[in-house]
């Protein structure tokens, strides 16, 4: 702890610096320790809950897991305090369990399953300053030690405290010194442009840091929601976890031989340790395949939000696609180290079963921005989606689930860090005399595509994607014959001009064309458009991948969740009778330095619609609701945050397949 004659953290940038980075590490870690044990925690009759207490049981995996999210904005917020200060923030740590003296004797770091101790030692870890809260058994330590002691030294040296909040206040003080001594100017001359901030990449709470003000903002928003006040902080993680005991105790006490999660082992290794105490060594060949991808899902996770960190905002489409897939790497190791949880750990440890290490990489330092990075990036990918495609093999649904989250990193990743394909041959020697020919490559309405081909242009049709907003056979009705038996396009039957302005009023992509009559293809609109349909769907325009492949300039995507040819809209919203707004409330955006450019949509799985790029997000009437360069859109119908996602679809178990 801190006493009276301690001289705090010197003001100094590189003491500060390095206090930062302990910071960084306690964060990180103990939203690791937080996730290890909502993988342990059951789900449903299926997994020996009784139906009256699986709902229960979800609730305090969410919170859990809720309290890890927080954790990584408030790792993220550390992150770009130490940007401010020109420093490159620090990503590696210990591996579990961490070492004595690693971090003050009160805080005793190790991977742990759910149960009433590892809950009591949350509770601890999160008390507020003053409270008399104990440790949960298992979790004492070894010995009392003091990390230093009141010497001001030239080398920063690690400082003792009591609680987390107490560190940070001691972090606080040297940045008001620091200012003070050499000025705010002086102090805060990193690029914000490094930092992550703002809802477009999905950390609401985490604001850029620019100065004083804003450190220290930052700084009270990590105490507050982390530990808060007993009396008045409802919702701190301190309070949380208080709840979830009170609930914990009281099915105990009607239950005695109630066990909510599964024994996932305390602190698993992958490989014999030197040091086996407090460890266990994983041997089942089925559990080891899981954690080792799971771990490898982890590292590079790691790598992609040390990469996030080099690439400034001038290039925010690539900044945000970085962070997106180290997001999504995250979740696919989540489904991992679920599943590691309910796997044997081997016949030297046989009252317990695996769960997920954590191996930290032996440095995750950002690598230099270029394509040699991606390269290694793209490289890396698919060596986990190989490993994951060999695992689901096995037939258990939570790999199966994380191999097409995994395959679908891959084409996002692919689709941006790979040169575009040379653009297809105008057919421009195409014989001027040629009479009309239509082919049907596929049976339309399959998700086939019609084509019909002139002298001058060629239309094809998808009719998967048509929404039946009818702009073709009103506004071309001799070229598109609606209730015809047979052929029913003819583009000879309209000059070429006006049939590319029918075609380009399609707001789903149904209809595309090519011309050959030697004037320009459609081409990417000046402004990236997302409008909001009322009770209906979204209209996109722009430059477009989908699911890893070139989409055209138009599209309609289902969110209403009820379209049978998901993530198209088939006009189901009308059947479901859906209702929503097409006039959300607008945020407060600034204009975006540049407003075309690739879009990337990326449906996850059971989840919301992934889009990536710089984006306007628009109502129906064309008023700005936003202006992004990532967003996850709502496509359950559930949301009440529309049309942004608000995790209803986890809640109301939307399929997306």
């Amino acid at each position: 702890m801190i006493d009276s004659n301690h001289q705090g953290i010197v003001a100094s940038r590189e003491h500060l610096v390095h206090a930062l980075y302990e910071a960084a590490e306690l964060e990180h870690n103990l939203m690791c320790t937080y996730l290890y044990a909502a993988f342990s925690l059951k789900s449903g009759d299926s997994e020996g809950i009784a139906a009256e207490d699986a709902a229960v049981v979800e609730r305090w995996r969410q919170a859990i897991v809720g309290v890890a999210i927080e954790e990584m904005g408030h790792l993220i917020a550390v992150w770009n305090i130490t940007s401010a200060l020109g420093a490159a923030p620090r990503f590696g740590r210990a591996n579990f369990p961490l070492d004595i003296g690693y971090l003050p004797a009160s805080i005793v770091v190790k991977l742990a399953p759910f149960n009433a101790h590892t809950l009591q030692h949350f509770i601890f870890l999160e008390r507020p300053e003053g409270s008399n809260e104990p440790d949960g058994e298992g979790f004492t330590v070894e010995r009392n030690f003091t990390r230093s002691g009141h010497e001001v030294r030239l080398t920063p040296i690690a400082i003792d405290y009591e609680t987390v909040g107490t560190f940070y206040l001691s972090i606080k003080d040297s940045l008001i010194k620091l200012v003070n001594q050499y000025g705010e100017a002086t102090v805060f001359r990193g690029d914000p442009g490094l930092q992550i901030a703002g809802g477009m990449f999905g950390f609401n709470d985490v604001k850029p840091v620019i100065c004083l003000k804003t450190a220290l903002s930052a700084i009270d928003a990590i105490v507050t929601q982390g530990e808060g006040s007993q009396s008045e902080s409802a919702n701190s993680h301190y309070q949380r976890f208080v709840g979830i005991r009170t609930q914990l105790a009281s099915l105990m006490q009607a239950k005695p031989d109630f066990k909510p999660g599964y024994p996932a082992a305390t602190n698993p290794v992958l490989r014999r340790p030197p040091r086996p105490e407090g460890k266990v060594w994983l041997e089942d060949t089925t559990a080891v395949a899981v954690v080792d991808l799971a771990n490898a899902c982890y590292g590079l996770m790691l790598r992609f939000l040390a990469y996030t960190y080099s690439l400034s905002s001038t290039r925010n489409a690539d900044k945000s696609l970085v962070l997106d897939i180290g997001i999504g790497l995250m979740r696919a190791m989540t489904l991992l180290g679920e599943q590691a949880a309910r796997l044997p750990a081997g016949p030297s440890n046989p009252h317990c079963n695996a769960g997920v290490s954590f191996t930290a990489l032996r440095d995750a330092a950002a690598f230099p921005v270029g394509t040699a990075a991606e390269a290694y990036f793209l490289d890396r990918l698919h060596e986990l989606e190989v490993a994951a495609k060999q695992l689901a093999l096995n037939a258990l649904p939570r790999c199966e689930r994380a191999a097409a989250m995994i395959s679908k990193l891959v084409q996002q990743a692919e689709a941006r860090f790979r040169s575009a394909p040379a653009a297809a041959s105008t057919n421009a020697n195409i014989n001027d005399t040629q009479p009309t020919i239509a082919k049907t490559e596929q049976p339309p309405g399959n998700g086939g595509v019609e084509i019909v081909t002139t002298k001058d242009i060629e239309i094809r049709f998808q009719g998967e994607r048509c929404i039946h907003s009818r702009f073709c056979v009103t506004g071309a009705p001799n070229v598109f014959l609606a209730n015809v038996k047979g052929p029913w396009i003819h583009p000879e039957a309209m000059p070429t001009d006006k049939l590319v302005e029918v075609a380009h009023a399609c707001p789903s992509g149904a209809i595309q064309y090519s011309r050959f009559d030697g004037k320009p293809n459609e081409s990417a609109p000046p402004v990236n458009l997302v409008s909001v349909r009322e009770a209906g769907p979204y209209a996109v325009r722009g430059e477009l991948v989908l699911n890893g492949q070139p989409a055209g300039y138009r599209v309609t995507l289902c969110r209403c969740g009820a379209s049978k040819h998901k993530p198209y809209c088939d006009g189901s919203h009308h059947d479901v009778g859906f209702s929503a707004t097409g006039e959300p409330t607008s945020t407060t955006t600034d204009m975006l330095p540049v407003r075309d450019g690739t879009v990337d949509i990326q449906p996850e799985t059971d989840g919301p619609l992934r889009i990536q790029g710089n984006i306007e997000i628009i109502s129906g009437t064309g008023r700005v609701v936003g202006r992004v360069t990532s967003a996850r859109l709502c496509r359950c119908g559930g949301s009440q945050t529309k049309p942004f996602c608000d995790g209803t679809h986890a809640k109301i178990g939307f399929k997306s397949g």
